[in-house]
């Protein structure tokens, strides 16, 4: 069993607010969390998705309020929308008890429906917790475990799996499941086939300025609909937008985000590619790289830290740029899937135009040492620990 650094993050949200909403895309973990947590707090456990738990809440308020004094844990709540009105009602009469904490934990596969219907009933009264897939701090270095999760991705399934062969198996099941059954829960009707070939040519442009019309041309869609289904794609945190950074550097900057299959291992299967042979010999490898890097360096960010990239006409560019709260600190990360950690003269074109505090370049070798002043080569594994003990905070 691998320990999820988020479950000390969830105990504390419900220490202090009566709702807390765990959010993160289907087979990443939530219900093993959640199960835990009604373990240690003798909570009740609620799976939307089966029909006998969702009769007993055919009158939901009748039920709960048989429970005021237990966490209720309620899983897929996207099911039952209608329930965040019952609940704002509920918090709000317990509060006037003086029960103002730990009353719910509500768990969704997507942001779409669960963040607009809450964001409408319960605003004040819930919190939020994002869920990643495992990462680096997580599975550790030891055995090759960087490189089995950045092949398999960071789906437990899938990373625990038996073999290479199993693990990519599981993981096209995951994204035909995904195609079939679960969009259409959160979005109108999408044609699997349209919506899979999508996110195949999301896919090859890994790491890619995101180019709407080309992908609507080649589809023989129109490019607000190609928009459209690229956000719910970004909604079922599946994809990812990496916007640009903006800055008043009297220079021309690219104003397309860059695009991202968020998981390695989805990514991989999207493409056919069930070994790190495969993978090494494919042209998406520098960009499976990166994107791999990103999600790890971004699941371990302190909270409310701003993350882009930033690219300017001439060539100027830096991979990534994080922006911390509070301090007003800003990090400049380059990306390089090589042993040597040299960036290009890019970088320091970046650097001088948006003068970071600090930077580093994430490579592929394991030990850290200064490239010039100012910028620090770091493995990917270390800059990880680094920004999840707090060190940009």
């Amino acid at each position: 069993m691998i320990q999820r650094r988020i479950k000390q993050r969830i105990r504390e949200a419900l220490d202090r607010q009566a709702a807390v909403a765990l959010i993160g895309p289907r087979q990443v973990g939530k219900t093993t969390l959640a199960c835990e947590i009604c373990e240690e707090r003798d909570a009740l456990y609620l799976d939307l998705e089966d029909r006998d738990d969702r009769e007993k809440l055919s009158d939901p308020k009748l039920f709960l309020e048989q429970f005021e004094d237990r966490l209720v844990v309620l899983d897929e709540i996207h099911r039952t929308p209608e329930l965040f009105q019952t609940l704002r009602g509920i918090i709000d009469q317990g509060r006037r008890k003086g029960k103002r904490a730990g009353r719910f934990l509500v768990l969704g596969s997507a942001s779409i429906d669960l963040l607009r219907q809450s964001g409408e009933t319960l605003a004040g009264r819930i919190e939020y917790v994002d869920m990643h897939p495992l990462d680096i701090t997580e599975v550790g270095t030891a055995d090759n475990a960087m490189n089995r999760l950045w092949i398999r991705g960071g789906f437990p399934d899938s990373y625990l799996a038996k073999n290479d062969g199993d693990s990519f198996n599981l993981r096209k099941n995951f994204i035909r499941t995904y195609l079939e059954r679960d969009v259409s829960q959160f979005g109108s009707r999408i044609p699997a086939t349209t919506l899979e070939s999508l996110w195949m040519m999301l896919s090859h442009a890994q790491g890619s300025l995101l180019n709407a019309s080309s992908l609507a041309s080649s589809l023989s869609l129109s490019a607000p609909t190609v928009a459209k289904y690229i956000d719910l794609l970004v909604d079922l945190l599946l994809v990812r937008k990496l916007r640009p950074y903006h800055a008043n550097v009297g220079k021309r900057l690219v104003k397309s985000p860059k695009i991202y299959v968020r998981d390695s291992g989805l990514l991989h299967a999207l493409l056919g590619i069930g070994d790190f042979n495969r993978l090494c010999g494919h042209p998406v490898v520098g960009g499976s790289w990166e994107g791999f890097a990103i999600e790890n360096l971004l699941s371990d960010l302190p909270p409310r830290t701003q993350s882009n990239f930033y690219r300017t006409a001439g060539g100027a560019e830096i991979d990534l740029v994080l922006e911390f709260p509070g301090k007003s600190e800003i990090w400049a990360i380059e990306i390089k899937r090589a042993l040597s950690a040299k960036p290009k003269k890019g970088f320091y074109q970046a650097c001088e135009d948006i003068q970071p505090q600090k930077g580093f370049v994430v490579y592929a070798g394991e030990e850290r040492y200064p490239i010039s002043e100012g910028v620090d080569a770091v493995s990917l594994s270390e800059m990880c620990r680094m920004l999840a003990n707090g060190s940009g905070a």
